[in-house]
């Protein structure tokens, strides 16, 4: 049965139905119908006004929201019958919403200039070809905003989809898939419905022509065009449309006007709710079969639909999830080696003699003090629990996993190579940065670049910037790069003098507190100041990375690139440039250079004169680079999953707080997108960043700790959902745009490749122990039989303690009861220096010469042996499959034999139309040539 609302109400829906379409409307305003400002809702979510207008007319305005409450209630009726507001179409359900603006009143000076923008933008956008439509505020959930919704018709989407050259299907492909899966029904429980992993049939496609319409296969010109085509062709209109006078050329750019709050946000809509299908049956209800099939979590262990992805969000945000989903299938491989050589270290636990020796009677040897006065004489055997530990990480097994990642890392870029270039087939991305770097200009570029020049090639003016101005901003850019990286160092600087300065105390609280002295033997003092230096460390790169991260947009900015993916690959080369600095320089201290330049008894190395420099544990500083690299991995990769899952969603819950009751008939489709979090052109720069600082963790480090691939995995299992469920539940739609790789990114991760090699070289052979024990296990052991009985204590030299300097002997007070000095005469020191009345006493001894020529000729075999296999292997390994060769040239022939064909049959139909009737004769084979000619 209708619904018949009362006549005043159908005289306001006839005024917002007609509500203008255009330049500067907008619509009905909130004051038309005679209804007061409100500022904000009861608990019951009813909304209330402003005490100044309450306490003025409190009568009179409650009869107006009483009547405000009945049209909207009216409204929703009709609307039900009409046209539910959850849709993607203007309100003739017709024209599909492409592009949405908001914006409010603004009643300052300035609000008149921003309207007077406005104005003329919509205009500008009107001339462009575009159709408007706006939303009045008495029509928005908060009563304040109001929503510009565009419509790209057919010629305007024709006329940019040549310019941008966007590809577009003109026959089906005929090649045969003749890719076979071996023991394909193995990953049958790992795959998802044919649909949704291809949603649309493969075609041959060429780049669009106008007047060549009839020769693509246009079967419906409102879908021909996929959504993501269509808001990224409106954002290259919006981008460039100008706002104010013609004179005034830099005054143009939705960008620009975002910045300057004439409009508060711009974004395509998502094509329905994400839990249910749309009414619409026009709509794809892509949204939710995404949600359904991606991004909840109980379906981590499926493929990714990423042609679905890619229709969807576009070929930028396609390769990322291919190349993270890529990444994560070979972690798996590098995870189950690295268990393996954990789970070696666990069998052999009790194998162990080092630690053996240092538990049991022979531990009993009197150590020297680890720092000046506060530290006293300790036995070897205290270090009992962690030398145990130790054993875990340093083992055989550790050189064997070090060069199996040196290799690993090396497959996973070539073969990257390989699915990166099967994508750019079957994407249509194969000829696509070389559009990028003719068309995608930045309009910053444009507009801040007022000079003009002739270019050689296309004979046409083109903005540029001066050699002179593009220096002297280099120079600037740089200098403040490089302060940032001073900045960071010092502030490790300023980590490492508290390590320093606190392990004193540490130490003494340890041994004065009898509760600290029961985990004495599970937690010394150097574990307790590495674990706090590193939670410190933790919460400096954390602040560091919040303010960088705005000053190298600003120094970006500064440059002015001219591509967009100049922009991006100039940004990125900055950030990771500081991130490496961050997060790896405390990594690089504990392993190259904490107890490295220690000294001896009685000539200890001081930094800044007065911090004693810090010494390993008796079993190395593996253990400690282990907890570094734990805390720091695991803290980051926490934390940005917090970051990531829960700060959109809570502001998304308080943002939509008011409106989640609302009926979907009142809550529009745009309200919705409107209330979701914005995806920023730099959201992807930063999931990727995230991902290749955890790559350098799992390569660069990876000798310390061989579980770090299996958390690295588990990290991405989780990451990949939590991404999806991001873009598809807590973000606005992004802009589709196009990207045939991952950019820069690929060859940082070369870099990291090349250098994970170098740093794994030298861990193994300078913070693990593992070189000084092969030494004395095949040239110092005692006996006729290698063996490693009496390792501990040929690796301990002796001091004397009579000469030991005063500010290096302990406080009275400090040293343990069971100390006496006049029966213990000698103490120990890791070192490998000849004794006390030897006549090189306490120099190095030969054993030490010889334990270094051991390690720098590990260093040396290691790297060229990895080296030569990576060579080896990319060598083999071709970047581009031969078959996806094969068709890349089987569908450029096709493609200019089917437009030769199309030319000639255009030809025969004109001559014709011009009475010629014998066509094949009547063109000769130089004219056929010539067709041939313009067709390539």
């Amino acid at each position: 049965m209708s619904v018949h609302p009362a006549p005043e109400f159908l005289d306001i829906e006839m005024q917002e139905s007609s509500a203008s379409v255009g330049s500067g409307a907008e619509g009905l305003r909130a004051g038309d119908l005679g209804q007061p400002e409100y500022s904000g809702e009861d608990n019951n979510g009813h909304n209330f006004v402003s005490s100044a207008t309450r306490d003025s007319n409190l009568q009179g305005n409650a009869e107006i929201w009483k009547k405000r409450a009945l049209f909207l209630k009216c409204r929703s009726r009709i609307d039900k019958q009409l046209q539910s507001k959850d849709s993607v179409f203007f309100r003739d359900g017709v024209r599909r919403i492409d592009f949405v603006l908001s914006y409010v009143d603004d009643n300052t000076k300035d609000g008149e200039k921003k309207q007077e923008r406005r104005k003329e933008f919509e205009s500008n956008l009107q001339k462009a070809g575009l159709e408007l439509e706006t939303e009045d505020k008495s029509e928005s959930e908060d009563g304040n905003t109001y929503f510009l919704k565009i419509h790209a018709p057919w010629e305007v989407l024709a006329t940019y989809a040549e310019v941008l050259k966007i590809k577009v299907p003109f026959k089906a492909n005929d090649i045969p898939n003749s890719q076979e899966i071996p023991l394909e029904w193995l990953f049958k429980p790992f795959q998802l419905a044919e649909e949704v992993m291809h949603p649309e049939p493969d075609y041959f496609t060429s780049a669009f022509q106008k007047d060549k319409q009839d020769f693509f296969l246009i079967d419906n010109k409102d879908t021909f065009f996929p959504a993501s085509t269509r808001n990224r062709i409106v954002y290259y209109i919006l981008s460039r449309c100008p706002y104010w006078k013609e004179d005034q050329k830099d005054k143009k750019g939705i960008k620009r006007l975002l910045s300057n709050g004439t409009y508060t946000s711009v974004f395509p809509l998502h094509d329905c709710r994400y839990w249910k299908r749309a009414r619409d049956p026009a709509c794809e209800n892509e949204r939710y079969t995404l949600y359904r099939q991606w991004a909840r979590f109980t379906c981590f262990y499926k493929e990714q639909p990423l042609n679905l992805i890619r229709k969807y969000y576009g070929e930028k945000i396609g390769i990322y999830f291919a190349w993270l989903g890529f990444y994560t299938e070979m972690l798996f491989f590098a995870a189950i080696v690295g268990l393996i050589c954990f789970l070696y270290g666990a069998f052999t636990y009790h194998d162990n003699v080092s630690s053996q020796e240092i538990c049991n009677d022979a531990g009993n040897i009197t150590m020297c003090p680890l720092c000046d006065k506060k530290c006293s004489f300790w036995m070897l055997n205290t270090t009992c629990e962690s030398s145990w530990h130790s054993h875990l990480f340093d083992n055989e097994a550790t050189v064997f996993f070090a060069i199996f990642m040196g290799i690993w890392v090396t497959l996973f870029l070539e073969f990257w190579k390989r699915r990166q270039a099967r994508l750019e087939y079957e994407w249509d991305l194969v000829d696509f940065e070389e559009e990028q770097q003719q068309l995608q200009l930045r309009p910053e570029y444009e507009t801040k670049c007022t000079r003009r020049k002739l270019n050689r090639i296309t004979q046409e003016q083109e903005p540029y910037l001066p050699l002179t101005s593009k220096y002297a901003r280099y120079c600037l850019s740089g200098a403040t790069v490089l302060f940032w990286l001073m900045l960071i160092i010092a502030c490790i600087i300023g980590v490492i003098v508290y390590r320093l300065a606190v392990y004193a105390a540490f130490a003494s609280l340890m041994k004065g507190t009898k509760e600290l002295r029961l985990v004495g033997s599970f937690m010394t003092p150097q574990i307790a100041t590495s674990v706090t230096a590193s939670c410190i460390n933790f919460v400096i790169i954390m602040i560091l990375n919040f303010m960088y991260e705005r000053v190298a947009i600003w120094v970006t900015d500064m440059e002015i690139p001219r591509t967009h993916m100049e922009y991006e690959n100039r940004l990125t080369i900055k950030m990771f440039m500081f991130q490496f600095v961050n997060y790896y320089s405390s990594c690089f201290y504990v392993a190259f250079f904490k107890g490295k330049f220690v000294g001896y008894p009685g000539n200890y190395t001081y930094m800044f004169g007065k911090f004693r420099n810090e010494e390993c544990d008796t079993g190395g500083c593996l253990i400690e680079l282990t907890t570094q690299l734990v805390i720091v991995m695991v803290g980051k990769q926490v934390w940005g999953n917090i970051q990531e899952a829960l700060v959109p969603w809570l502001w998304n819950w308080w943002g939509s707080r008011k409106a989640r009751g609302h009926p979907e008939s009142l809550y529009s489709r745009w309200e919705q997108d409107h209330d979701l979090q914005c995806f920023g052109q730099l959201g992807l720069f930063y999931e990727y960043l995230e991902m290749v600082i955890q790559f350098g963790f799992i390569t660069l480090f990876v000798a310390s700790f061989p579980l770090a691939p299996l958390l690295a995995l588990f990290n991405n299992i989780l990451e990949i959902r939590v991404d999806a469920w991001k873009f598809t539940t807590q973000f606005r739609r992004p802009v589709a745009a196009k990207a045939h790789s991952i950019g820069a990114w690929q060859e940082i991760l070369n870099g990291v490749a090349i250098m994970s090699v170098v740093t794994n070289a030298f861990i193994v052979s300078f913070t693990s122990d593992m070189i000084p024990r092969l030494v004395y296990y095949y040239a110092y052991h005692p006996g006729s039989e290698p063996s490693m009985n009496g390792y501990i204590n040929n690796s301990l030299s002796v001091f004397e303690i009579s000469r030991l300097p005063p500010q290096n002997m302990p406080d009275a007070d400090e040293n343990p009861e069971w100390f006496n000095n006049t029966t213990i005469t000698t103490c120990r020191y890791r070192d490998y220096r000849y004794p006390p009345g030897h006549e090189k006493e306490y120099q190095h001894s030969m054993q030490f010469w010889h334990i270094l020529a051991a390690k720098l000729a590990f260093i040396i075999i290691m790297e060229h042996v990895v080296f030569l296999v990576k060579f080896f292997v990319a060598w083999l390994i071709p970047d581009v499959p031969a078959d996806v060769k094969a068709r890349v040239k089987r569908e450029r022939y096709l493609t200019q034999e089917y437009l030769q064909n199309y030319e000639l049959d255009r030809l025969k139909k004109t001559l014709q139309g011009n009475g010629c009737h014998d066509t094949d004769a009547f063109i000769t084979s130089t004219e056929r040539h010539e067709v041939l000619s313009e067709v390539l």
